[in-house]
């Protein structure tokens, strides 16, 4: 693997004790999962096939779950709805190889007809966010294993200007809110974001005083991740840039986590294989890395 990004800034932050009382949460068993983002499956490119041969390895490395990081299907933003329909039910048929549960998490590219020109009509029952919603389920919602709580976020904001923005809307924010009031303070939270909270994505790549764009990284990151001060926030699993950072700022992992297509099914992207992150966990520590499971354009 080449071009592992690493930052690290520690930095030390005194917290008060949560006034409520949980019950002890039990960390003394180990597991694995799977965080594999940017699928872009299609009937081109021999996407299917290499979509099938991650869906093997991931199989044969037997985690207890999958969490998917957003842009599973090649593009419902820009398309007709018949397009999109084929690329949603292409999707279904495939994951139903796993072994193991998934966790989907919503990205920009499963959005439906936002973009002019899709011609869709606004009225339609499966317009933007919807068609998400309707074949895959929420776009932001929480699960425990473990003694870990895991929270798959929507990091995806239609501007209604023929653009998408990544931003945590206030709806979300609330339900972040009152998801935290009802974790015990010591829980070990992962959360999975598709557009980053935390990346150097413009200044490896443009110059080191060059600014990430509002599409590129969520605008109010801060605002959400101030929410989780005082909690046990470990890591944050990231998908969008087809890239893998590991940026740790106190005592939190932003891992983007590659792409399964790596550069939309045409080869390597800027150095990094098609590949899926495995994250082991052993109490309330974890270990990663990036699996390069073998695909060749062909």
């Amino acid at each position: 693997m080449k071009f592992l990004i690493k930052y690290t800034c520690l930095f030390f932050i005194f917290f008060s004790c949560s006034e409520y009382v949980f019950p002890q949460t039990n960390l003394e068993e180990s597991f694995s999962f799977v965080f594999c983002t940017d699928i872009h499956v299609q009937p081109e490119r021999n996407a299917v096939n290499g979509f099938t041969q991650a869906i093997q390895s991931i199989n044969k490395l037997q985690p207890d779950f999958v969490i998917t990081g957003g842009d599973l299907i090649m593009d419902a933003l820009g398309q007709t709805f018949g397009r999109a329909d084929s690329l949603y039910n292409l999707y279904q048929e495939v994951t139903q190889k796993f072994q193991m549960p998934v966790y989907n998490t919503m990205g920009n590219h499963e959005i439906y007809g936002i973009y002019n020109k899709s011609g869709a009509d606004k009225s339609h029952p499966e317009y933007g966010e919807k068609m998400f919603e309707n074949r895959l389920g929420k776009s932001y919602y929480s699960f425990e294993h473990k003694g870990w709580k895991f929270m798959v976020l929507n990091s995806i904001e239609d501007t209604k200007k023929n653009k998408y923005i990544g931003l945590v809307d206030e709806k979300q924010i609330e339900w972040i809110k009152k998801e935290l009031t009802e974790t015990d303070s010591k829980t070990p939270i992962v959360i999975s974001t598709h557009i980053p909270f935390m990346t150097i994505f413009a200044q490896k790549y443009e110059g080191s005083t060059a600014a990430n764009d509002s599409a590129l990284v969520v605008v109010n990151s801060k605002e959400v991740l101030d929410l989780f001060k005082g909690y046990n926030l470990k890591l944050v699993l990231q998908g969008h840039l087809h890239t893998v950072e590991d940026i740790y700022v106190e005592g939190v992992h932003f891992i983007t986590g590659g792409a399964i297509s790596a550069a939309w099914w045409k080869g390597s992207n800027l150095g990094f294989e098609e590949g899926f992150l495995l994250i082991s966990i052993k109490g309330d520590e974890f270990d990663w890395k990036y699996v390069d499971y073998g695909w060749e354009v062909k």
